[in-house]
């Protein structure tokens, strides 16, 4: 064999730092060390895998090509050594969740694998849609749990299940005692919402066709809960998933809003890298996502 698997290991951290300096870090390399791995690996076959532009290396084509199968067969090797060793095979686990999904769903989904799997580690990185798709595209995640819509060459994308946005507004608001609220009434609010690029605004503006461009959108936060303390505090109403309300309506700090006219349902997905390889401990936790979190537990 004319490559060994620790200069595949260099070829990937350097894939995914874009410098050698970081990668060898991260492999508790020196830099001359891993410098000189990549440039063995690219001699030995006479190829260029990364185009240098200044300290930034990106990957070239081919290496661009190349990195799917790399990461598949690091992975197939990573599961080899633990069957061999007689230890756990579930492994490591990156998983990405937007911001709904990883701060009301993710937490207890992972505390029940744990409970099956003792052994597993599983990181847990919360980010809106676009950006866990885009981590996921480039394997810096094994899957993600995502709220939004989404097309992408590169990734499976399969419908997980379905979820309902709530319009809400603090319990002393002009509009709470209303039985509805009529098109004219969404357009005289002032809203504050999610950023664009996160799934809950998506399914917000097209819930809101037709008089879209007539909301006056006052605010635009990144987070769920600084929404509903914003809403809370009087400075407009707001729209979330019923997930991330249910504690707030039991307290009645938040009080749901009757938009009758409005279709507020959308769908969550599990994203993965068509070019994937599916661990043990991956197959298993999308087992645990398709089954018991399904539906609304």
């Amino acid at each position: 064999m004319r490559y060994s698997l620790r200069q595949l290991e260099v070829f990937l951290a350097t894939a995914h730092y874009e410098n050698v300096t970081r990668a060898a870090a991260s492999l508790a390399m020196s830099q001359s060390a891993a410098s000189g791995s990549l440039r063995e690996l690219e001699s030995q076959f006479d190829v260029k895998l990364f185009d240098r532009l200044g300290k930034r290396l990106r990957l070239s084509e081919l290496g661009q090509q190349l990195r799917p199968q790399v990461e598949n067969l690091l992975a197939q090797a990573r599961a080899l050594e633990h069957a061999l060793a007689g230890e756990d095979v579930i492994g490591r686990l990156q998983i990405g969740a937007t911001l709904t999904i990883g701060n009301y769903i993710a937490v207890n989904m992972i505390a029940e694998f744990r409970r099956r799997h003792p052994q597993a580690d599983i990181a847990l990185r919360v980010a809106n849609t676009e950006a866990i798709a885009e981590q996921v595209a480039h394997f810096d995640l094994d899957m993600g749990l995502i709220e939004g819509e989404l097309q992408h060459p590169a990734l499976d994308i399969v419908h997980w299940r379905g979820d309902e946005l709530v319009v809400f507004a603090a319990p002393d608001h002009p509009l709470a005692t209303s039985a509805s609220l009529s098109d004219a009434d969404l357009m005289a609010l002032p809203w504050i919402v999610r950023e664009v690029g996160s799934g809950t605004r998506q399914a917000f503006e097209r819930a809101m066709h037709g008089i879209l461009t007539d909301l006056h959108i006052a605010m635009e936060l990144q987070h769920t809960e600084a929404i509903k303390r914003a809403v809370e505090a009087g400075l407009g109403v707001g729209c979330l998933s019923r997930v991330a309300l249910v504690d707030a309506f039991k307290r009645g700090s938040l009080v749901p809003l009757a938009v009758p006219a409005r279709d507020f349902r959308r769908e969550w997905f599990l994203i993965t890298h068509r070019e994937k390889f599916h661990s043990a401990g991956l197959r298993e936790w999308m087992a645990l996502c398709q089954t018991r979190w399904s539906s609304t537990p």
